[in-house]
């Protein structure tokens, strides 16, 4: 199928904006708001960030060979004379400069135009944790079937899911992508961008806290998946969430759930906890009965792989494919992988984010590990607001019932909570250390590890728990 093409009058169109430079006819061979990594030939669109403004960069895009702008009307003067300036050096066609009145805006009326003209099916999956991961197996399961494309990396808000959507001028059968937010209001706009057929929500969780009054009203914030949903939308749900249930009933569409513990139409019993291993259950499906094992460890992570079932057959892909397919699954970067490393240490890397519900699952996942000792080194986890401090202790009691035989607590004061609080619930004091930073944590786990240790790693991205994993990656290679 031949690729959608990106002309100045298309792109013109679909962003409202007016070509006030440059031949109509012009096309763009990709869209780009970064001229640390424009190619020559894309459109460069002037976004404005918190501690930036695109605009700034416009000429220098121009000078980096980019077909075009789009710019706001404070910046048109200047790129025009960028454009016909680069002309006149390099005796080429005028680079186009198109006026918008908001470049946000502007960029995502692209990306739903690319959208709705690719005509590809859109799978789109919220919730507080496993988004990333399944994304990843959905795709996994759907490639042995179809052409499929997924967002970039963690492309998931308002600026990285239209840039991500933009990729459909491919035209690809399916399109997997992650909705992100922190904030009400955030997911209804980039459903109204990306308009999917099929939407997945995993779970609601304690992240992001500190941006609104209640783990209700995350519930709430993420239900705006609800959004636009027609009688033929459908809906793959956590039938194991409350939160989630609660609100079934407002869903326009079809809904189909998964789950362990309760009735769903793609359910996991008989499960084995594998420990490191990975996990192992009977599914059942309105297609039939399946055994699945798979690599990836936890029942949150066997939850991501029944969500992604549950899409899978929901777009005909047979249930033998789908369990040949979670035999061979391997987690996301930082996301549960293990690395067995030299000496005979295990690491659980899960380094790449931590709310309170994913911290508990993984330390799940420690407890059940054949282990000489379970360590678990758990930075902070960021963005809980007020109730930081409580949630951590909580973590830190939890940690205390789940056989952990060291722990490290890493950050500021809420991981001293967490310390303080495991130590009160039974461990004792020369088991607990909490620890400033990563690098200080790097220093005191590499010092005591031993054969036969499992150790757990776990924290938000801005405590940067992962240089703890890297140490030890260094000195075990």
């Amino acid at each position: 199928m031949s690729e959608i093409r990106l002309t100045a009058a298309w792109v013109a169109a679909a962003a409202a904006g007016t070509i006030v430079a440059g031949d109509k006819a012009r096309e763009f061979h990709g869209v780009s708001i970064d001229t640390r990594t424009i190619a020559a030939g894309e459109l460069f669109i002037a976004i404005r960030g918190e501690r930036f403004d695109g605009a700034d960069f416009a000429a220098g895009a121009i000078d980096a060979g980019a077909a075009g702008v789009i710019v706001p009307p404070s910046a048109t003067a200047l790129a025009e004379r960028a454009a016909k300036a680069f002309a006149e050096r390099s005796s080429g066609d005028r680079p186009v400069v198109i006026e918008v009145d908001d470049t946000t805006v502007a960029l995502q009326a692209v990306a739903h135009a690319v959208r709705r003209e690719s005509g590809t099916k859109v799978v789109a999956i919220t919730g507080s944790a496993g988004k990333t991961t399944t994304k990843e197996v959905t795709s996994e399961f759907l490639e042995s079937r179809y052409r499929v494309v997924r967002n970039r990396g963690n492309f998931n808000n308002h600026i990285g899911l239209p840039l991500s959507l933009i990729d459909l001028r491919q035209q690809p059968e399916i399109a997997v992508v992650e909705l992100g937010m922190n904030h009400a209001g955030e997911i209804s706009t980039l459903v109204r961008v990306a308009e999917p057929d099929i939407r997945v929500w995993t779970n609601v969780g304690e992240a992001h806290l500190g941006f609104f009054a209640s783990v209700e009203a995350i519930a709430d914030a993420k239900a705006e998946i609800f959004e636009g949903a027609t009688p033929s939308t459908v809906l793959v749900a956590n039938a194991d969430d409350p939160l989630i249930r609660a609100r079934l009933p407002r869903f326009a569409g079809r809904v189909l759930r998964f789950g362990i513990e309760r009735e769903a139409e793609v359910r996991a019993t008989s499960v084995v906890d594998r420990g490191i291993e990975g996990t192992s259950a009977q599914v059942a499906t309105p297609r039939g009965v399946v055994d699945i094992t798979t690599p990836l460890v936890g029942r949150g992570n066997l939850a991501n792989v029944l969500a992604a079932t549950a899409v899978a057959l929901e777009c005909e892909v047979p249930l033998a494919t789908i369990a040949e397919r979670a035999a061979k699954l391997r987690p996301a970067s930082h996301r549960g992988e293990i690395a067995r490393l030299a000496g005979g240490v295990t690491v659980i890397d899960d380094s790449y984010n931590a709310n309170p519900t994913a911290m508990k699952r993984a330390l799940d996942v420690l407890a059940s590990a054949d282990a000489s000792r379970r360590i678990a080194v758990l930075g902070e986890m960021l963005e809980l607001g007020d109730r930081a401090p409580d949630l951590h202790a909580d973590v830190g009691r939890f940690a205390a019932t789940r056989r952990v035989d060291l722990l490290f607590a890493v950050g500021d004061a809420p991981a001293a909570a967490l310390a303080d609080a495991a130590i009160e619930a039974g461990m004792s004091h020369d088991r607990v250390r909490h620890l400033a930073t990563s690098d200080a944590a790097a220093d005191a786990v590499a010092a005591i590890v031993q054969r036969g240790d499992v150790v757990l790693v776990k924290g938000s991205r801005g405590v940067k728990t992962d240089r703890v994993v890297d140490r030890l990656k260094a000195e075990r290679s």
